[in-house]
């Protein structure tokens, strides 16, 4: 029988939940996630969690904020004046803006705040400083 080891393609099926039980991600209904494991295409715990699993086996799996999103790091919660903000863009608390890095990299930002002298900007992901539950099925398993 196949076993998940590191280099391999995986299809799972999977349900991320909070620890309020909310859910914030699912593949049900949907085709599979399909991924090479160790490749960093996914969070670090979800790779780690499919390691050793059989094609047709389910669990669920607990991943500590460091093998997940990371912390959240109050240095990626920016602040801008008003009258920097491109004339076109209206923005609103909660849309969701792409914008330059200092080394060329593109950030995806979330609008927290907008007052009429300032604009402030969170660019952690939604799911920093988060546990983050999944219950995982191994659908089919190509080995490298």
């Amino acid at each position: 029988m196949t076993v998940v080891k590191r280099g391999d393609r995986v299809q799972v099926h999977y349900t991320g939940t909070l620890d309020d039980g909310s859910v914030f991600d699912s593949s049900q209904g949907k085709e599979p996630l399909s991924f090479a494991v160790g490749s960093g295409q996914v969070i670090a715990g979800f790779d780690e969690a499919v390691l050793g699993m059989q094609p047709g086996e389910a669990k669920t799996v607990r991943i500590p904020v460091e093998k997940a999103y990371g912390e959240r790091n109050d240095e990626l919660v920016l602040q801008a004046p008003v009258n920097q903000i491109p004339a076109d863009l209206n923005p609103e608390v909660g849309m969701q803006l792409e914008m330059g890095g200092a080394n060329g990299e593109i950030l995806r930002v979330v609008v927290t705040e907008l007052t009429e002298t300032h604009i402030t900007l969170d660019a952690n992901p939604p799911l920093a400083g988060e546990e983050l539950t999944f219950a995982i099925e191994l659908v089919g398993c190509t080995t490298s």
